[in-house]
């Protein structure tokens, strides 16, 4: 199964997920369950649904649900996922945003938003291991994500699994409701093909810079992504993964689009090129 897995390292994970009705796909909550075959001390979750002018670190020993979505049945608001919090580990990474140069917060009050309960319900369902969450940063700029993530790395050698959750191949409203004037399919094909390229590279320098860089250099950047909330989760991760490489370990299509699932891991072999 991997480098990653024959060390305490962790290894950081780019999920794509499909909104509340990722819980009733067979294919999709097969390979989430897959990935979670060896237990993390802790999870530390970037959510495509928070932001924050400062990065903002969840600490309340037990978050409560947070149901930031409408119009769905009774029983989307009767989920429960009682993962208990990490308030140590997210003292930890104030510190470690601290000395990245950022101005970090701590927020006991913020409860887990479905883009955390969604995918570790399928992932981990017994919710015994503590879970917290990081903020984005509500200016959104790319650079600073995956400098967000760089200054996560140690947590990785503590057991550690980081977990950005989004949908960062394709995330455009209108394109899934026909309301677009392009070809969603090719453009979310084209760009699902950039990004896979960008994240294994075993030039992980240039990973990075292509990353911080995307919207001027990804294929139709902003017909694939108009507001880019849902790709930088993964560019945290990929800032978390250092010199590890990426790899798709999950490909699908979701309301039509393209959709890459990535892992960041360990590999024997030296950076190498592009």
């Amino acid at each position: 199964e991997g480098e990653c897995n024959k060390t305490a390292r962790r290894c950081a994970l780019a999920c794509a997920r499909g909104g509340r009705t990722l819980t009733s796909d067979a294919p999709r909550s097969h390979v989430l369950h897959v990935l979670a075959h060896r237990q993390p001390t802790a999870i530390i979750v970037v959510s495509a649904h928070w932001e924050e002018s400062v990065p903002t670190v969840q600490s309340g020993d037990h978050p409560e649900m947070l149901f930031d979505y409408y119009g769905f049945p009774d029983k989307a608001y009767e989920i429960k996922y009682p993962a208990p919090g990490a308030p140590v580990l997210a003292s930890r990474v104030t510190e470690l945003m601290g000395k990245a140069g950022f101005a970090p917060e701590a927020d006991r009050a913020r409860g887990f938003d479905h883009g955390v309960f969604i995918p570790l319900m399928l992932m981990f369902p017994a919710a015994d291991i503590p879970v917290f969450q990081l903020s984005m940063l509500a200016s959104l700029n790319a650079a600073e994500h995956v400098r967000m993530g760089q200054a996560l790395q140690p947590l990785r050698e503590e057991g550690v699994l980081i977990l950005g959750s989004g949908m960062q191949s394709f995330h455009n409203m209108g394109g899934f409701f026909g309301r677009s004037n392009f070809d969603v399919g090719k453009v979310s094909k084209d760009f699902d093909a950039w990004l896979t390229g960008v994240v294994t590279s075993k030039n992980t320098a240039w990973r990075d810079g292509q990353l911080a860089a995307w919207a001027k250099v990804a294929p139709q950047a902003r017909d694939a992504h108009p507001r880019e909330e849902h790709l930088l989760p993964a560019m945290v991760c990929a800032g978390a993964a250092g010199t590890d490489v990426g790899e798709v370990i999950f490909e699908t299509t979701l309301l039509g689009t393209s959709a890459s699932v990535y892992r960041f891991r360990r590999v024997t072999a030296g950076r190498g090129r592009r």
